[in-house]
């Protein structure tokens, strides 16, 4: 049967990308970011899945304000690299598990969770950088994607108690797969900005460091922190972090199991205008 071996966390800022692909990751700017995926790039080879669950959100590019899914899943074979208004990311398109998703959307559904079922969509930044930062830049990615878009662009955004349960719900369903696929889990965004408004540039490092340790240590209760707390601390955007509580969600321990290894964790500011976090959970 499929099992989830690890789960990723990381940020997707979009001129992240944008350094990767100018060639300015050795920059003084740049350099110390992207030290710190070194260990992670080595860690993914040694530890290369057979499928990446892959949860981010869109950024009004396969879903525009007429039509906002709180939950959608990829089920198509492939996956275009969306131009988010100056030309695709020069990276490869992301090649779907169709078979693993149908069934993933299939049982999840079936678990009382409403999820849109996507065949056609674009893939922009916020799936494309953390592959990049993740993989590097190959020529092809190292395995299939299954993209899953959760809305934290219009309100209202899902609860993150609401997102840890359907990570669980995700775990089920992938252990019910019959085939035996190690799959990773990604949870992408954050953590702390803020992009307009009188707080914009807002970064708080103390908050983005405890929410990390709460991730690792005790993730159930820290499902249950209201929005207006992510707001106040992290800023408009801190509630992309919500996205995190899904991967979180489909762990090991969260079932019953023993507490997973911290195999590596790294924080960064700035980078443009977002703080960076970074963290690799492995189930024992």
């Amino acid at each position: 049967m499929a099992s989830i071996s690890a789960s990723v966390y990381t940020s997707h800022v979009p001129a992240i990308g944008v350094a990767m692909d100018l060639g300015k990751t050795a920059e003084p700017y740049w350099q110390p970011l992207f030290a710190g995926y070194e260990y992670s790039k080595q860690w993914l080879r040694d530890n290369e899945p057979d499928v990446v669950f892959l949860v981010y959100n869109d950024h009004a590019t396969a879903f525009s304000l007429d039509l906002i899914p709180t939950f959608a899943i990829g089920c198509a074979e492939k996956y275009l690299v969306a131009d988010e208004g100056w030309g695709p990311r020069p990276v490869p398109d992301v090649v779907g598990h169709p078979e693993l998703a149908s069934h993933i959307a299939q049982s999840v559904i079936q678990d009382d969770f409403d999820l849109t079922i996507v065949n056609n969509m674009p893939v922009d930044h916020g799936l494309t950088v953390p592959l990049s930062l993740m993989c590097g830049q190959p020529q092809v990615w190292p395995c299939p994607v299954i993209p899953f878009a959760v809305n934290v662009v219009q309100y209202p955004a899902p609860s993150g108690r609401r997102c840890f349960e359907l990570g669980k719900a995700i775990c089920r369903a992938v252990e019910k797969f019959d085939e035996p696929l190690r799959v990773q889990i990604w949870g992408t965004g954050g953590m702390s900005h803020q992009l307009q408004g009188a707080r914009a540039g807002l970064i708080n490092r103390e908050w983005d460091n405890r929410f990390i340790d709460r991730l690792i240590a005790e993730p159930a209760e820290l499902a249950r922190l209201p929005h207006i707390d992510y707001v106040r601390e992290a800023g408009s955007e801190g509630i992309e972090l919500v996205m995190w509580l899904i991967a979180r969600g489909a762990m090991a321990d969260v079932a019953g199991g023993a507490a997973p290894k911290v195999a590596h964790r790294f924080y960064h500011v700035p980078a443009s205008n977002t703080a960076v976090g970074h963290l690799i959970l492995e189930n024992s």
